[in-house]
This record gives C-alpha cells, structure tokens and sequence, in this order.
C-alpha cells in the first residue's frame, strides 16, 4: 500500500510563489508603489498633522469656540467620550478618533484594487499568461495568489500609516487632552476586524473582473464601479463603529463581514481558468 500524499504544504507553496513573483514586479514598478506611498503619505501624515496642529495652537477664544459647535454634530455617546479642556483641544480630539477614521478604509482599498485590476489580465498584456496556465499550479492556487499580491500592499500601507498616524496623534493631541489615548478600543477593532473583510471582498469582485475583461484599462474602471460602493458602506460602517456604535456591534459587523468576504471568496475561484489566462475565452 502505498503512502498517503499530503498535497497541503504543496498548494500553499505554488500559491505563495504566484504571489510573490506578482510582489516583486509591483516592488520593480515604480508607477504602482511611488503613488502607493505617496497616498498614505497624504492621508495618514500631512492632512492630520496640518489639521491637528493648527486646532491645538487656535489662539483666538472666538475661532476656537466656533470650530468646537462642531462637535454638535457627533451622538450623544460619542461627544461625552471627547476629551480636552479648552475648546480646540476636544476638537482636534473628535477629529483624531471620528474624522480620519474612513482614511483607514479608503486608502487600502485604493491601494489594492489598483493592483489587483490589473493583476490576471496583466498577465495576457504582458503576454505571460500563457506560461502561468501550464504551470503546476492549480486554478484556485492562482486565483489565492493573485488576491494576496494585491491585499498585501494596500493592507502594510495601511498599517504602516496608522502607526505613524497613532503617533502623530499622540504627540499633537495627547499634551492637551491627558496623556497618550490613540489607538482606542473601536480603532484596533477596526485595523484588525473590520477593514480585512471589507478588503477581501472588495478583492473578490475586482479580480474576476479582472479574469474576465480584455485589458487593464477596463478592468479599471470596471473595478471603480466596484470599489466606490463599496467604500461608500465601509466608510459608514466603519464611522458607524466609532462614532456612537458600540464594541459589540462592531465586532458583529465584522463577523458578517467576513462570512460574506468568504462566500465572495469561494465563488470567486471560478473566475480564472486556464482559457481565460490564455486569452482564448472571456
């Protein structure tokens, strides 16, 4: 009797080898990454620091008690959790937790839909499809490689703006409101539970357009009728999970975020076959 064979480690190593062969041509692409670190570079450090700077040093009482009204337009729950003495402190408060916090969805979003419009139909433009449907791998290894290529660079952006952010953060608000706050309870589960699913399912639809169109300009702006809906709900749910919602609801919607991400997932995988990596079928 022969030995039973364990194809596991296998199939995750083809997977991760289509991944990483995608990784190193963005890495070689400087038209990807030099916008990728530009985005997060606007959205998680020159915006905020501006703002927050110029709330916290608002010399005039008048200016300052008018940018605080501002804070009427938060719920009830959300307004008794702002901290800070003077009115500009309380303001840059609000706005460090409530404001930036659809940036966070955004940014990873943008960032890795613009790579995985182009990554399966990059593949026939290049004219590399071909050796990607006779390798070893299977369809599904390739559809997963091809969705971690494209998650990993919008989601370490994403992390990496965030650190930078929390510090930011930290240093121009913490003085006046008491001392280090940022990340929250609500912000870690967002980074961590929220934003992943919302990420994946996204990725679900982009990459079987991209399986499916004949070029990476329509699969461009096929993924932008997408993507914008998409950040539209999880701009709201993700506001909605700071602003006024509480933890346990947040971590429910990131439970059925992640059971729909999966079914998404599955279905996906059906998208790309060999005919379509050669170009013979649409």
């Amino acid at each position: 009797m022969s030995s039973p064979t364990h194809p596991e480690p296998f199939v995750w190593r083809r997977m991760w080898v289509v991944a990483r062969t995608d990784l190193k041509q963005l890495l070689k692409s400087k038209d990807y990454w030099m916008p990728m670190v530009a985005l997060g570079m606007l959205f998680f450090v020159v915006l905020p620091t501006a703002l927050l700077l110029t709330l916290t040093h608002v010399g005039s009482s008048t200016v300052a008690a008018r940018i605080s009204d501002t804070l009427s337009v938060l719920p009830p729950e959300a307004r008794a959790a702002v901290r800070g003495a003077s009115p500009g402190a309380r303001t840059a408060y609000a706005l460090a937790v409530y404001l930036f916090a659809p940036v966070a969805v955004v940014v990873p979003l943008t960032i890795s839909t613009a790579v995985g419009a182009a990554t399966i139909v990059g593949e026939r433009e290049r004219g590399t499809g071909e050796f990607l449907a006779h390798s070893p791998a299977s369809t599904r290894e390739i559809y997963m490689g091809k969705l971690i290529a494209s998650v990993i660079p919008g989601y370490i952006t994403t992390i990496v703006g965030f650190a930078t952010y929390s510090i930011i953060v930290n240093l121009v608000v913490g003085p006046d409101v008491g001392g280090w706050f940022f990340p929250t309870r609500e912000w870690w589960l967002m980074m961590l539970w929220i934003i992943p699913p919302f990420l994946l399912l996204t990725l679900s639809l982009v990459l079987r357009l991209s399986a499916r169109v004949k070029s990476t300009a329509a699969a461009q702006q096929a993924s932008g009728l997408i993507t914008l809906p998409l950040i539209a709900i999880a701009y709201g749910q993700a506001t909605g999970s700071l602003v006024g919602g509480s933890w346990v609801g947040g971590f429910w919607l990131g439970t059925i975020a992640w059971i729909v991400a999966a079914i998404s997932l599955h279905r996906g995988v059906r998208s790309v076959t060999r005919a379509r990596l050669l170009g013979v079928a649409q």
